[in-house]
């Protein structure tokens, strides 16, 4: 496991290439932290990958809202103890 140890924060991972993001982290050992603007996609993916033994939060983050960023990282540090990787995914037009 190449990620062992490491957390790792996926913005857009409720869907499409955060999703694949998200659960290869996990297979690789990471623990991760989805964080998508619809909760429920980010729930669903954070169950995929504890259901398969992974370690992974779910958060409703907005990447243009700083109190968004502000919280996610906060609710990663409190969960996992550090963030180690950002994996920027999620795009604004």
């Amino acid at each position: 496991m190449k990620l062992a140890g490491k957390t790792a924060i996926v913005t857009g991972g409720g869907g499409g290439i955060g999703r694949a993001v998200s659960l290869r982290y996990a297979q690789e050992g990471a623990r991760c932290v989805v964080a998508d603007v619809k909760l429920s996609l980010a729930e669903a993916v954070a169950k995929e990958i504890q259901a398969t033994g992974g370690s992974a939060l779910a958060v409703s983050m907005d990447v243009t809202k700083q109190v968004d960023i502000d919280q996610t990282i906060q609710a990663a540090a409190k969960a996992f103890g550090q963030v180690d990787i950002l994996f920027n995914n999620a795009g604004i037009f």
